[in-house]
């Protein structure tokens, strides 16, 4: 608690004198004791540790069983094409987290390579990672600051702490300054300054008090160094679906099993038959379907500006209910902008030039070609000046400066002294009150009057008003001298020009954005350091809140037990004064009510919560590299917009998988439906393994991979987010899978019993040969893979049909069900593979038939949609 003891306990403790400040020699026991001035990260994980965390999945097991099981059975391809599925899965996986977890080496390369400290009694500059508790370090404007600093001097000095509190004004530093409360906000600490800070003005000086992982930039670095990674919800549910249809291919397997010796079938050709049933009940390719699919999904996002850095964050954005905005830099500009001005009784609706050229000539800051150097808050007064031809430069030229009163926090106030044609003159800026005090004359309709206590009135009323509004209100007065003033008299007597209202702007386009995500049924909620007026200003301004009561402080959250928090957080939309520990808590506040919690920022503050959330958000060009490591997705253009366009993307992005997912499902159904009833009612078998693996690879490949990428509903934006609880299948999900696996599987069968008429044979009969059952088998074949084929259109929507859709608007689906088509055509045309699946060539009526039977699938479900939208209008 550095911040509440004198300069002298402090230095004391430290064992330090600022005068000579440490030796060489102790300096060098120190860093010995204390260790480098450099930040830690966890060590690196090797590259076999990250590919075998891959392989840990339920899903994953069950394929590496099939694996063996095809090998066992000597369908050795199928055996290598599995393998090959389960490797492409680990490889997207181990590339993805090779591109993760980036934050600790980005708050490394953030600590300044130099700093001046004070040693035997010199001034030197040295590597920022050998200083050490105890040396005397030496600040002035446009230096970083290596370590935490208890100040012993300071002279107007100015620290911008964005990265670190989230204000967007740099913060007043005051060495005579002693805080009692040792809990204080680390924005609100003026004697103390901090690693990795930036000085805007002034000058001071601070013995090193904390280094490394000590620092308030060591505990954020801490807090990112915990490993508490959780699974996104797509991974929850794949997980699950794993054992499900685990558990389904054991129990499948055990059910044959009894059945065929209850019926004394032959036991060689049960396991086989038991076996290939097994393969069927599961979708092979699910987990690199659904890789590839979110890998596609994160190359479309790319090109609306969000970089995705793990795939299942695309699926996680679009279930997302609450997103936790910073507000500096997020949905603001991240620059101070005069947007106000006043004047008593104005002669026209300009601004007086003469005020402004004070404003511009009584600064230090400079600003061209639209950049600016020095405070941010004369750097907006500066870019003022542009906005009417008044050029910095040139003014300066005209206007030669010969002395100054520089700014001090105590006056309020900064003076100064320019040369005139007709002599002198003294501009003034600062607090209005201040201004007023000083003042005996205004100029009211381009004439100096008497500052009357009137005057005085109407002047402080409009500055309350700009306050009120979260403004920050900045005087000009000026006086005119035949002498140069030594600096003492300038601030005496002066004559009152207007004053101007300044914030930092919300973005323009983050208005419609936020009513988009609104719509949506997402709730945007404001996280900052900034004041809690200010906050509060900005989000009415953005339509976030309506009113005071919806704001609380990070003193606030402190004096509430978590219970009482947890009561009051689904009222509030601002956050204000806030640590980097309370942007976690809300965060994990949200979390702990059942909310998926996106939360997106810019500073070294945000990077905690932004790992915390569901899902963090970093912004691309004005974000710090620890922001960007510690997110999921970095926005390119710094565009909240961009957010809401990525939340569309999710949303479609998951619906296209659960699309994908459910049609491999009820194609996988259906293979299990015919072979299953062929068992149970004693029939001969419809298909061989081999004819069923080959189906999987048709089926479960193309067209799957198709409806992953389908460009999605108009409406998807419309529609409230899925409930974090709701199940994978909710929905109808299920009922739709299943009635679509028994249609296809009842087809097979229907297609199998055809074939077996065209040789006067039955379902039941006895020594079918060869022939016969080749031929109805191979109508099997066709109509069990043309039927998944044609009834992959109907998944593109669970209620729209295919024609309000769109049957062209998803050419590569139309595209995957010819070649799949064309692939059974070969299949059974051409001599040497019709020869290894065992099946013949079909003549034109049989195809005609297959065909119309391989339609019935799809016709039905577009007659079902009819009437979901007759019973659900709404949800058409």
């Amino acid at each position: 608690m550095w911040h509440t003891k004198s300069r002298e306990a402090v230095l004391r403790e430290l064992q330090a004198d600022p005068a000579p400040g440490l030796t060489s020699a102790e300096a060098k026991a120190r860093l010995s004791k204390y260790g480098p001035n450099k930040l830690k990260g966890k060590p690196k994980k090797s590259m076999l540790s990250l590919f075998l965390a891959q392989l840990k999945d339920m899903l994953i097991y069950v394929l590496l069983g099939a694996a063996v099981v095809t090998l066992f059975v000597g369908e050795y391809m199928d055996a290598v094409i599995i393998l090959a599925v389960v490797l492409l899965n680990a490889v997207i996986g181990v590339i993805q987290e090779q591109k993760a977890e980036k934050a600790i080496e980005a708050l490394q390369r953030m600590t300044t390579p130099k700093s001046l400290v004070r040693r035997d009694g010199e001034v030197k500059e040295i590597d920022s990672g050998e200083v050490v508790p105890g040396d005397i370090v030496i600040l002035d404007a446009g230096r970083y600051i290596p370590a935490d600093l208890r100040l012993l001097a300071s002279a107007n000095l100015q620290i911008e702490e964005s990265a670190l509190t989230g204000e967007s004004v740099p913060a007043d530093k005051n060495a005579d300054d002693i805080h009692e409360d040792p809990k204080m906000p680390v924005g609100d600490l003026t004697n103390m300054a901090f690693m990795s800070t930036l000085v805007t003005y002034g000058r001071g000086e601070g013995v090193v008090v904390s280094t490394a992982m000590d620092t308030e930039m060591g505990k954020i670095a801490k807090i990112l160094d915990e490993d508490t990674r959780e699974f996104t919800p797509l991974q929850k549910k794949l997980e699950e679906l794993g054992k499900i249809l685990g558990y389904i291919a054991i129990g499948i397997c055990v059910l044959i099993f009894v059945i065929g010796l209850i019926q004394g079938r032959d036991l060689f050709e049960l396991f086989l038959t038991a076996i290939s049933l097994a393969v069927a009940a599961i979708p092979e390719g699910l987990p690199a379907i659904v890789a590839i699919v979110l890998a596609l999904g994160v190359t479309r996002m790319s090109r609306i500006n969000a970089i995705v850095k793990k795939l299942p964050a695309v699926e996680t954005l679009g279930s997302v209910n609450i997103i936790c905005s910073d507000k500096t830099g997020t949905l603001t500009q991240n620059k101070m902008t005069v947007v106000e001005y006043f004047t008593a009784a104005p002669l026209n609706e300009e601004p007086p030039l003469e005020m402004i050229k004070t404003f511009v000539l009584c600064s230090d800051a400079t600003y061209e070609n639209g950049q600016g150097t020095g405070d941010p808050t004369e750097i907006a007064l500066v870019a003022y000046g542009e906005q009417y031809n008044i050029q910095k430069r040139s003014l300066e030229a005209e206007y030669k400066r010969v002395n100054e009163k520089p700014f001090d926090s105590d006056r309020k106030l900064m003076s100064t002294l320019n040369q005139t044609r007709e002599g002198y003159r003294v501009h003034t800026k600062g607090a209005i009150d201040q201004l007023l005090r000083i003042s005996v004359s205004a100029v009211v309709k381009g004439e100096v009057v008497p500052l009357t206590e009137e005057l005085k009135g109407q002047y402080l009323q409009a500055a309350e008003k700009m306050s009120d509004d979260a403004l920050r209100v900045l005087g000009a007065a000026y006086k005119d001298t035949d002498r140069p003033l030594p600096p003492e008299e300038m601030e005496q007597d002066l004559t009152i020009l207007g004053f101007v209202g300044m914030i930092d702007p919300p973005r323009t386009e983050v208005k419609d954005s936020i009513r988009e995500a609104k719509m949506a049924g997402i709730t945007p909620v404001m996280i900052t350091g900034d004041h809690r007026n200010t906050a509060v200003a900005i989000a009415k301004e953005l339509e976030i809140a309506s009113s005071l009561e919806q704001s609380m402080t990070g003193a606030d959250i402190d004096e509430m037990t978590d219970e009482a928090f947890a009561r009051q957080i689904p009222n509030i939309r601002v956050f204000a004064r806030v640590s980097p520990e309370h942007k976690v808590k809300i965060v994990k506040a949200y979390k702990a009510q059942g909310n998926i919690v996106s939360m997106t920022g810019d500073g070294v503050n945000d990077a905690p919560s932004l790992k915390t959330a569901d899902i963090g958000v970093a912004m691309g060009i004005t974000g710090t590299d620890v922001s960007k490591g510690a997110a999921d997705m970095i926005l390119t253009d710094d565009n909240f917009t961009t957010i809401v366009h990525a939340i569309r993307q999710g949303r479609n992005i998951y619906a296209n998988i659960r699309k994908t997912v459910t049609f491999l499902l009820a194609c996988n159904f259906g293979e299990v439906v015919a072979i299953l009833a062929s068992i149970v009612f004693f029939w001969p078998l419809p298909l061989l393994a081999t004819q069923l693996l080959w189906i999987n690879l048709v089926t479960d490949t193309l067209p799957a991979i198709a409806l992953g990428v389908d460009p999605g509903e108009e409406d998807v934006m419309k529609r409230k987010p899925r409930d974090p609880k709701e199940g994978f299948f909710a929905g109808g999900a299920a009922v739709r899978a299943v009635i679509g696996g028994l249609l296809i599987g009842a087809l097979t069968l229907v297609a199998f019993y055809v074939g077996l008429r065209e040789y006067g044979y039955g379902l039941r009969s006895e020594n079918i040969p060869a022939d016969a059952m080749t031929y109805a088998r191979t109508m099997a074949f066709v109509v069990l893979a043309a039927s998944q084929l044609f009834y992959s259109f109907s998944k593109r929507s669970a209620t729209k049909s295919i024609f309000t859709v769109g049957l062209f608007s998803n050419k590569l689906l139309v595209g995957a069900v010819l070649a799949g088509l064309f692939l059974q055509f070969v299949s059974i045309t051409v001599p040497f593979l019709a020869a290894a699946f065992k099946v013949q060539n079909l003549s034109f009526a049989d195809w005609a038939i297959v065909i119309g039977l391989a339609l019935i699938p799809l016709l039905l479900s577009e007659v079902i949609k009819v009437f979901t939208r007759m019973v659900k209008p709404k949800e058409a």
